[in-house]
């Protein structure tokens, strides 16, 4: 057994150490040795960082093509004034580094494209609007 001096945060600990590469060396008991007391350190909660542009929450309309989920914006795959068939790729939203294809929920013409590329958006926020 080794005692030794040990400082941390500026107050100083005498401890014995048990030293296991020693061959041959057998122990003796000793009494105890009363901890020092500890502090907690108090560690404040993770903040998450704010999106550089999210599009305004809301539930999508009848007409709109709303985000299954919250993510970004990767692409807009259509232009305002194309025609898309019902099940035609229309965007892509991102989340947890998995791409997630929206595709249209029915055939149509685009009538606005309601965010960009690299917009953040809620689940529900509506893409764009097929009339």
């Amino acid at each position: 057994m080794k005692k030794l001096r040990v400082t941390v945060e500026g107050k100083s600990y005498e401890v014995l150490v048990e030293m296991l590469d020693d061959a041959g060396a057998v122990a003796a008991p000793r009494a105890a040795v009363q901890a020092a007391p500890v502090q907690a350190a108090v560690i404040a909660a993770p903040v998450a960082a704010p999106v550089a542009s999210t599009a305004a929450k809301g539930t999508a309309g009848a007409d709109d093509i709303p985000s299954p989920l919250a993510g970004k914006v990767v692409s807009i795959d259509v232009q305002v004034g194309q025609a898309v068939a019902a099940g035609a790729q229309v965007a892509t939203v991102e989340a947890m580094k998995m791409n997630t294809y929206i595709y249209a929920s029915k055939a149509g013409t685009v009538a606005a494209v309601l965010v960009n590329a690299g917009d953040g958006v809620e689940e529900g926020t509506a893409l764009l609007r097929i009339s």
